[in-house]
């Protein structure tokens, strides 16, 4: 038996009907850009998230550059976020203009707060806190430095679709958030697609001009363009298409009971690895975790992972290599960097368990047994 570390194939076969039907539906309409099924998606993934404006856009990375661009982040600004992350945070940021300032990471994996504050200068314009693996960072303490110096705050809600801080879903608290449908996510279609939130009506505004190359409908049918095809600022082009915007509508369906399943794999994991010398992911206080990946760490990491892969089971690590000690983007801390070792402590030494809805019980329970007779 192939166990594998994500796998949508049982997920297709679910919904395989009614994405076919959708498809062709949508294929049949005539309309492939900008339609009805984004609209509804829109409306409805906002009403989800808990926000007042929602855009679908290309990615996740386009996401994030908009957001900046439209919080008006470019040249000789900075902004603060962590380094154990992906590449398309830090590349959204450099992609805008601004510098990036790395903070490090709790025991949560998540963004240190307490020291955040050290790390504001004069240039800092903004913080992203990434939601990372599935729970929200402290977003309060986040706001109240934000206010005090005046920031913005984008959320990176790539790895947190559904999870919850203070009964608040992320990508609802700060200025905007900025969501992942690459198809490994909690929430993920079958390519890519990106998702921007915002309670802000002058931001939304802005960046649903900016996705779509600074036009704006309601000017370009004014009888001064008269329907031409007219930018009236500077803009990118980032579109989330009328597939995958229907697809994600019938999934959404199934979000909530998806999260839930993968909690209740979470909780078997923990239950039976908790006497295990193993180190097991911690849910942060005031949070519902999500568990977009279900995030381990042993000092031989490496052997477990290539013993489990001779046995078929196939696991990961998110991420090995942190951003700051990156060719691209070591620049940035310089060559004797010593105010991140929490982050690259546990780059060393995590990986991640398989973790999806349609795991079966039987592959945890193979999973779960392999894995202590190596530790």
């Amino acid at each position: 038996m192939k166990i594998k570390v994500w796998d949508y194939s049982k997920e297709y076969e679910l919904l395989r009907e009614d994405i076919l039907k959708i498809v062709d539906e949508v294929f049949k309409s005539g309309v492939l850009i900008f339609g009805p099924k984004l609209e509804e998606f829109e409306e409805k993934f906002s009403k989800y998230i808990g926000s007042e404006y929602g855009i679908g856009v290309g990615n996740c990375t386009d996401a994030l550059y908009i957001a900046l661009k439209t919080c008006g982040i470019g040249k000789d600004d900075e902004v603060i976020t962590v380094s154990n992350t992906a590449v398309p945070t830090v590349a959204a940021i450099i992609n805008s203009g601004a510098d990036v300032k790395f903070v490090d990471i709790n025991k949560y994996y998540l963004i240190d707060v307490d020291k955040i504050e050290q790390s504001i200068t004069k240039k800092t314009k903004a913080i992203i806190p990434v939601h990372l693996f599935g729970q929200v960072c402290e977003m309060n303490k986040i706001m109240e430095l934000a206010k005090k110096y005046n920031l913005k705050v984008i959320e990176d809600c790539a790895q947190a679709h559904g999870a919850t801080y203070f009964n608040r879903k992320a990508g609802s608290i700060g200025d905007v958030g900025c969501f992942s449908f690459y198809p490994t996510k909690i929430f993920g279609s079958y390519g890519d697609g990106g998702f921007i939130t915002t309670n802000n009506n002058n931001l939304f505004d802005k960046m649903h001009r900016v996705r779509s190359l600074g036009m704006e409908k309601k000017k370009m049918s004014s009888s001064r363009w008269n329907g031409k095809y007219y930018a009236i600022e500077h803009g990118t082009n980032s579109r989330l298409d009328e597939v995958h915007a229907a697809i994600l509508l019938k999934k959404l369906e199934y979000l909530d009971s998806w999260i839930d399943r993968r909690r209740s794999i979470a909780e078997r994991y923990h239950k039976e690895l908790k006497d295990a010398e193993i180190e097991l992911p911690v849910e942060a206080p005031n949070n519902r975790h999500a568990y977009y990946i279900y995030v381990v760490a042993h000092k031989n990491r490496d052997h477990i992972l290539d013993e489990l892969a001779k046995k078929d089971i196939h696991l990961n690590i998110s991420y090995p290599w942190p951003i700051h000690i990156m060719d691209a983007y070591k620049h940035f801390v310089g060559p004797n960097c010593t105010y991140l070792k929490k982050t690259e402590e546990k780059a060393k030494k995590i990986f991640s368990l398989p973790m999806y809805p349609t795991l079966t019980d039987e592959e945890q329970r193979i999973i779960i047994q392999e894995l202590k007779k190596l530790i």
